[in-house]
């Protein structure tokens, strides 16, 4: 059996992992943190198992329900009607539906016609290729016109973005409206999934698949580099010591690629250097009483500094009274990001009453805050072109990371899908190798 190692036990390094093993091959996964999960991990919150950062399941999230299928747990699928809010200019409207958008008083019957032909435009979009090459701002106001692209979208990207909310594909932004747009039963009435025991269950479950099979997860091991020799991968160093491995699969960040193998040749490192990542400090609360309605909410409004809250606990009523997620998103260098996670659960705070003017203080039953330096990446106009193939110069080096979901935007069911992608050209590789 060929030895490969995997760098990374986020959902793609798993899911990679158990395609490999599914086909013989011997799999060790090296990870940097005290638990497999990554973004999707769990961690104890006051006595609450709850994930580090927000996620939902669409109804087209196929790639998802076969994996869940595979490991038997489709049964742990949840589904539940949600409801989406829209803050703006000091008032929280409903969203989401057509009465909620002929109630809005912020856009005249023209804009809302325009907002309408342009989700039934998305949604049914096959071929993204057009809008690889398109901007996402330039689109939304050549549908929507610029009085309707200022309310609705503005704000979010400028708090989401900063200074590359001009510099987003509309390919990447189609798929997101039309993910949401397709997960509804019947026209007024949105349908998202969870997972009975949220993320940790499938996690679990993949855990378990890897070691049955023989796989090997090696916790708080992070590799420290990947070794070369006559440009082929011979193995990782780990805690100073060298392990053999026929070939390395990153599924991190590929921003941390180049620093793994300083072999790597100086073009396909600048490739890796030109694509961009936003952080996220993802503030989340444990309420005593619900915050809204809402699963989820946009913010445009001038006075608050988030594109947006999410309220966990209307998607999945099993997490508690009410958790709140409310994600800054913000590149390094901006100067807020130098500041204490207290401050930022402080800042947040102060925006609870004027999003629910019933929330006191002694509503507060737990706070938290965790970050991550590779959030989201910034799929520009042409992004397509500028992605780095998964297999690298380097003989028996693979990688891939979130990136590579594009035009698609972050889920798990995505990490999946790019696992299976990835697992299928190592395999394919070795064929070649072989032949």
């Amino acid at each position: 059996m060929a030895r490969n190692a995997i760098i990374g036990a986020g959902p793609m390094g798993l899911v990679c992992a158990l395609e490999l093993l599914k086909r013989g091959e011997s799999v060790d996964i090296f990870e940097n943190d005290d638990r497999i999960g990554g973004m999707s991990a769990s961690f104890d919150f006051d006595g609450l198992a709850i994930e580090r950062f927000y996620h939902f399941i669409v109804k087209t999230d196929a790639p998802l329900f076969t994996l869940l299928d595979e490991l038997g747990i489709a049964d742990k699928l949840r589904w539940t009607d949600t409801r989406m809010g829209f803050y703006c200019d000091g008032r929280l409207y409903p969203w989401g539906t057509p009465q909620a958008l002929l109630r809005f008083d912020k856009l005249g019957w023209i804009d809302k016609v325009r907002y309408a032909l342009h989700v039934l435009y998305t949604k049914n979009i096959r071929d993204w290729t057009k809008l690889d090459g398109i901007s996402a701002s330039s689109w939304l106001k050549q549908w929507l016109g610029e009085r309707a692209y200022r309310v609705l979208w503005q704000r979010l990207f400028d708090l989401k973005f900063y200074e590359y909310s001009d510099q987003l594909s509309a390919a990447w932004l189609g798929t997101r409206i039309k993910r949401v747009a397709l997960s509804r039963r019947g026209l007024t009435q949105e349908s998202l999934g969870f997972i009975d025991g949220g993320s940790q269950t499938l996690l679990d479950a993949l855990r378990t698949a890897i070691e049955t099979r023989g796989g090997k997860i090696h916790l708080r091991s992070p590799v420290q580099r990947v070794v070369v020799h006559d440009g082929r991968t011979s193995g990782v160093i780990v805690a100073g010591a060298e392990h053999v491995f026929e070939r390395v699969i990153s599924t991190v960040p590929i921003q941390y690629i180049p620093r793994l193998v300083p072999d790597l040749p100086p073009e396909f490192a600048a490739r890796i250097g030109a694509i961009e990542n936003i952080p996220v400090v993802c503030v989340v609360l444990k309420l005593r009483r619900r915050l809204t309605d809402n699963f989820w909410m946009n913010i445009s409004d001038p006075s608050i500094d988030v594109p947006g809250v999410i309220e966990y606990s209307n998607l999945n009523p099993g997490a508690g009274p009410a958790i709140v997620y409310a994600p800054f998103y913000m590149p390094k260098s901006h100067p807020k990001f130098a500041r204490g996670n207290d401050e930022f659960i402080e800042e947040v705070l102060g925006y609870l009453p004027r999003l629910n003017p019933e929330f006191q203080r002694d509503w507060i039953l737990a706070t938290h805050c965790h970050r991550y330096d590779f959030a989201q990446t910034i799929s520009p106009p042409g992004f397509s072109a500028m992605l780095p193939p998964m297999r690298t110069p380097i003989g028996g080096l693979f990688m891939a990371d979130t990136s590579y979901y594009y035009p698609e935007d972050r889920s798990i069911s995505e990490s999946a899908a790019v696992a299976r992608r990835l697992a299928d050209l190592v395999l394919a590789t070795k064929l070649q190798d072989l032949a």
